[in-house]
């Protein structure tokens, strides 16, 4: 789905700038890299590149999904989400740049990108849609109950000298630090304006901790938590309460870590405090039980079959094989059904009893950090904390590290599987992917050393150099030279002894022959940086940007920031909790850290710049020839290769670089001879001046709002210009009156319908957006840096262009790009075969992409086509089948066309006067200069295609397939039930349907019946329409088996689950969608993607929170009968897409391609090859109707 991103800042919500390693890559590998976290499915146990702390911008829950609920497969709905007509503000930028809230960024800025991965899984969003209890007791030992004197004692113990935690100037929330009696360390934030509320616990072991005998204990032992307490023995006891009061709860294991957390709403105090409650007894009681224990392997195994189709996976264990063997960090981690169940019988090891010695050894107090936010005072939280965490032992271990840090190497010749140091790996990747990785371990000497580096972050400024992108850069002179598509540097491992740094080159097939010479330019960059001192302006443009980012952040998900916070907290002293992941220069002095939280302009002092420079220098230093090694990912190496990798099956070979090689890399050129050198200036950088608001704003205090006044629509925007419906534009426009931030978006669409009439046309305008994007790199890269964005999209109903951030500079940066993507042709177009072959090949490389995904995808895509008109969603093969045949000529003639003709649509919101507003729109019009069309040339309106009504004696439309990948062994299934419902009512009913059957199909298809790990249930709108969707993957069982069961469980729905509700229950989820909706927005870039989609979509009914509240209060037990008795009974459009793999156990009979549906045979049964001829058919089915 597209979405507005804030200018700043980071998509699905949106992450704070990380204040470590960022990756820097090209305008089109970081579009691609934010559609790619789109498809990033939920998992308990991550690799590095895939370990973001918000995969999901569009709704905010993390990636890390222990209980596979998978958000990221099925999202909930606000208000009217049309994913054709919302707003993507796609910063020209780095990932880390593109941030706007407090969520965590060094988890996610130190992420490995694996470009190509990326570019070719990310465009296919593109062509696919994306695609109980026991009552037995614990063998744990609980720790003593405390009393009630000891509770108000140890509540008063905290309460004397306290920590300042520095915090951002707009963060208006308070802040409490301290330890409980038992060692826990706590991190307190009082939100009162908020109604949602949060808890994190980081525990400080990881699956570097497994037991040699046992790996994926650690992953094992996260699942099981979940899975009763002695004081909560039924297994999922915890979702189920969550479910019912609007929240979710999530998990994932680390290397170092393992970090649990939930979220929701919290304005209910003893709701919170019983939630709180349930989440310590994880910590205190859990029992892992038998039944529990052989059930759950089940689901990790599950979990790891679905990852080994995946390169991310595939290339972290190969990374992990070039440590030292004796090193924890080569372990294997996420553990499966051989390792736990098979591995522990035949060495005679009982897995409960090894699960509760790791839990007891490990889960103490001393080595726990618990974040909470909620609405509550710092007073009331703190009651909440003692009473459910302090409980929980305090066993007074010493950090796990303390084991192995610093005593064994990480990196040793002779003693790791894969030979590291002066090698290169050769890989065969599922994906059509190329590109070369250059790895240097940076080995601290002491914890000392390390503290240091995290403070200093060296890593980010040397990042910021070599992954640069304007004129004189390296991927500047390597796209010259037709080497590479795109670049990014950052760290990747992240351990207490040791990081790696990496810089990953993209490559043209060009670039895969000259692998040799793309390092040798590395390497001299690498020699300016040692040789030629950084400029003194690269480092105060760093802090000066750094600190812009901090004096605008504003607060984002309380679910998200708990995972920062308690991730911080393993890593920063106390008073940076929060300021330690999100800010530059963390060192006033060698021995002292900052101690204000005032935005700065320039270092304190010149040993405050030294000791930067001196860090950068110290890691420049340690990026030679002789400490680096290569990986290269590629398909020309398949069927040449000799080794294959234990866990993943991997194939690859390994041989030693040539000492010629080394020894030429050791001399590369000065860069200056090769045109290599630092970035200019950044003139986008706004002003003091620039950042004044035309609009004094106060911020209303949601507190302090009645029910009547939160009811009160929020101000629309006005038509500032109309030229009337054949006329050039109309143009809305809304003053800031809200947020109070220096920023704007700027919304400019020309409806026009000839720009995507067909597969050819489609295919030209992906080739254009890519090329544009990338030639305009150089220039927008800096603007990207200085918090500006934009996209340019071509879309079913015309063309977009949209702008976003600091204002000071929007105008002209805006004012710029549009000139290029509209007069200056040339500039952005390729101006040879070569160099449009090089974009073509991209766009072909990420459309055979959509092979590889996963089959829960697979199924998401098919049953998407189904409701889609074609014109506005054209098959993967039709749109490759359209590239190859395309042409430079071809794009050429097809970019003349895009602003040829049209009626203009726009929407400028946020710090700007009207006088400017229309001066912006006039400024844009004449560089646009298109021709008006009249009324009845305007482009149709995206509508659902309806689906056949089945009655509950006949079988639904199926859509059955065969997995596209031979090597997925995974069969997956989705049922849809459309409502055609309209009405606020409508709409509202099905999320509540939704929101009651959550947990229920969770517990039973995943918990109970140990169908798959991925089980997942929610709501998906096309235009009007609603769709209730739920989706099962399973390694073990056939898809038949998984529509079966989950056709079973919709059977029980009305007994089991809607007709039990009593009046308390409807209560909690109304209260939970009604908190939701009247919840004040924390972005200009929400309200702003609100306001669009309503002018878009022509219904402008900017009050229709409001309108869903209402409808909301009026709901009965007897609506959400009557609602469930028509979506499942009366009018049932239920749609199933099955997807059957070609091997394993779950495999079944290979479905035909086509079933004679599209032979005019009376059938809903329908293979691949009938989907054309279905969706024609629904096409003039709809018709019929709406005359």
């Amino acid at each position: 789905n597209l979405r507005i991103i804030s200018s700043t800042k980071t998509p699905h919500q949106a992450t704070t700038m990380a204040r470590g390693p960022r990756y820097t890559l090209s305008t089109k590998a970081t579009t691609l890299f934010v559609l790619g976290a789109l498809f990033v499915p939920s998992v308990s146990f991550l690799p590095p590149a895939l370990r973001l702390s918000k995969p999901l911008p569009a709704n905010g829950i993390s990636s890390a999904n222990h209980k596979a609920r998978n958000p990221s497969i099925l999202t909930s709905i606000r208000a009217d989400d049309n994913s054709r007509e919302n707003v993507d503000f796609k910063a020209s930028s780095r990932l880390s740049k593109i941030q706007n809230t407090n969520d965590d960024p060094d988890s996610t800025a130190r992420r490995q990108i694996i470009l190509s991965l990326l570019s070719a899984s990310s465009l296919a969003p593109f062509a696919a849609n994306a695609i109980g209890g026991t009552d037995s007791a614990s063998l744990v030992k609980s720790a003593p109950i405390v009393t009630a004197d000891v509770a108000n004692a140890a509540i008063a113990s905290t309460e004397g000298e306290t920590v300042k935690v520095l915090k951002p100037p707009l963060d208006k929330r308070a802040y409490e630090t301290y330890e409980l009696p038992n060692g826990l360390k706590v991190l307190l934030c009082s939100d009162p304006t908020s109604t949602t509320a949060a808890a994190g616990m980081n525990v400080h072991v990881g699956a570097c901790s497994d037991p040699k005998e046992v790996p994926g204990l650690a992953h094992f032992c996260e699942h099981m938590l979940f899975l009763g307490t002695e004081k909560y023995p039924v297994e999922d006891s915890f979702s189920k309460f969550l479910s019912s009061n609007g929240g979710i709860n999530n998990a994932f294991t680390d290397s170092e870590k393992t970090v649990y957390y939930f979220e929701m709403d919290g304005s209910i105090d003893n709701r919170f405090s019983e939630a709180l409650l349930r989440f310590g007894s994880f910590f205190s009681c859990p029992l892992f039980t038998e039944s529990a224990t052989g059930r759950e392997l089940n689901a990790i195994d599950s979990e790891n079959s679905k990852n080994l189709q995946s390169d991310v996976f595939r290339l972290y264990e190969l990374e992990k094989d070039r440590v030292n063997s004796d090193h924890p960090y080569a372990k294997f981690f996420t553990g499966n059904k051989s390792t736990l169940l098979e591995g522990t019988k035949r060495q005679g090891i009982n897995l409960r009893q090894e699960l509760v010695k790791f839990y007891e050894k490990y889960y103490s107090a001393n080595h726990m950090s618990l974040a909470v936010v909620a609405p509550q005072s710092i007073s009331q939280l703190k009651e909440f904390v003692l009473e459910a965490f302090g409980e929980i032992p305090n066993r007074e271990v010493n950090p796990p590290e303390d084991n192995w840090a610093f005593l064994i190497p990480p990196y040793v010749e002779g003693k790791s599987l894969v030979p590291a140091y002066k090698h290169l790996v050769e890989i065969v990747p599922i994906q059509e992917l190329r590109q070369v990785t250059i790895t240097w371990p940076v080995v601290f000497k002491s914890k000392e050393e390390r503290d240091d580096y995290r403070l200093n972050k060296p890593n980010y400024f040397v990042s910021g150099l070599l992954g640069h992108e304007g004129s004189g850069s390296l991927l500047s002179h390597l796209k010259e030279k037709g080497w590479a598509n795109a670049l990014g540097a950052s760290d990747n491992a992240d351990l207490s002894d040791f990081v790696t740094f990496e810089v990953t080159v993209e490559l043209t097939n060009k670039g895969l022959e000259a692998i040799d010479d793309v390092c040798e330019s590395v390497f001299s960059y690498v020699r300016m940086l040692r040789e030629s001192p950084i400029p003194d302006y690269v480092f105060e443009e760093n802090l000066q940007l750094d600190d812009l980012e901090w004096r605008f952040t504003t607060k984002g998900q309380p679910g998200n920031y708990v995972q920062s916070l308690v991730t911080a907290m393993d890593k920063y002293p106390p008073s940076l909790y929060v300021a330690g992941p999100r800010r530059l220069v963390l060192k006033e002095t060698k021995s002292t850290i900052i101690s204000s939280d005032e935005p700065r302009s320039a270092f304190e002092s010149t040993e405050q710049l030294d000791i930067i420079k001196n860090s950068c220098n110290d890691l420049i230093s340690r990026l030679t020839v002789e400490n680096s090694f290569l990986t290269v990912f590629s398909k020309t190496f398949e069927g040449k290769t000799s080794k294959v990798e234990k866990w993943y099956g991997t194939e690859y070979n390994v041989r030693p670089i040539p000492v010629s090689t080394l020894m030429r890399w050791e001399n590369s050129p000065l860069a200056q001879s090769i045109g290599l050198t630092y970035p200019r200036k950044n003139v986008f950088i706004p002003s003091e001046k620039g950042l004044r608001l035309k609009k004094r704003v106060k911020p209303a205090d949601p507190t302090m709002l009645s029910f009547e006044e939160k009811m009160k629509p929020i101000t629309p925007p006005t038509i500032i210009r109309d030229d009337g419906k054949e006329g050039r534009w109309t143009v809305y426009f809304k003053q800031d009156d809200r947020f109070g931030q220096p920023k704007a978006f700027l919304i400019f669409q020309l409806l026009t319908g000839e720009l995507y009439s067909s597969p050819l046309k489609a295919s030209l305008a992906l080739l254009y957006q890519t090329c544009a994007a990338d030639l305009l790199n150089e220039y927008t890269y800096d603007a990207g840096l200085a918090g500006l964005s934009y996209s340019f999209q071509v879309l079913p109903r015309g063309a977009r262009l949209t702008f976003g951030g600091y204002n000071d500079k929007l105008k002209e940066f805006a004012s710029y790009v549009s000139s290029k993507l509209a007069r200056d042709l040339n500039d952005v177009l390729p101006n040879s075969d070569d160099e449009f072959e090089r974009y073509r090949d991209n766009l072909l490389r990420a459309l055979a992409a959509f092979k590889v995904k996963q089959p829960y995808a697979h199924a998401i895509y098919y049953s998407g086509l189904a409701q889609q008109p074609r014109n506005f969603e054209y098959t993967n093969e039709e749109l490759v089948n359209a590239m190859k045949s395309t042409t430079r000529q071809q794009l050429i003639e097809y970019v003349k066309t895009i602003w040829a003709r049209g009626k203009g649509d726009a929407l400028i919101q946020g710090n700007y006067e009207k006088k400017e507003a229309l001066d912006i729109v006039n400024t844009i019009d004449k560089t646009l200069n298109f021709k008006t069309i009249s009324a009845n040339q305007y482009p149709e309106r995206l509508k659902a295609l309806p689906i056949p009504v089945t009655t509950a004696r006949e079988d639904p439309v199926r859509i059955r397939t065969s997995e596209p990948n031979p090597s997925n062994n995974n069969a997956a299934s989705q049922i849809m039930l459309q409502s055609l419902g309209t009405s606020e009512k409508d709409h509202v009913l099905i999320e509540i349907m939704s929101a009651i059957i959550e947990e229920p199909f969770f517990d039973e298809l995943r918990t109970k019946q140990q169908l798959g790990y991925i089980v997942s249930s929610g709501i998906k709108a096309v235009e009007q329409t609603r769709t209730l969707s739920l989706i099962v993957q399973s390694n073990v069982a056939p898809a038949e088996k998984l529509t079966t069961s989950m056709l079973t469980f919709l059977d029980q729905v009305r007994k089991k689950y809607l007709e039990p509700l009593t009046s308390v229950d409807i209560e909690l989820f109304v209260k939970g969608l009604v908190d939701r909706r009247l919840e004040p927005d924390k972005f200009l870039a929400v309200e702003v993607t609100r306001n669009w989609s309503e002018i878009a979509n022509g219904r402008f009914q900017y009050d229709r929170l409001q309108a869903e509240v209402a409808a909301l209060l009026t709901l009965s037990k007897n609506d959400i009968l009557d609602f469930w008795d028509n979506l499942y009974g009366s009018e049932r459009r239920m749609l199933v897409s099955e997807v059957v793999p070609r091997s394993g156990p779950a495999t079944s009979k290979e479905p035909a391609v086509k079933n004679g549906y599209s032979d005019g045979t009376n059938t809903l049964l329908l293979g691949v090859g009938d989907i054309e001829k279905f969706r024609a058919d629904r096409e003039a089915s709809r018709s019929v109707t709406m005359s």
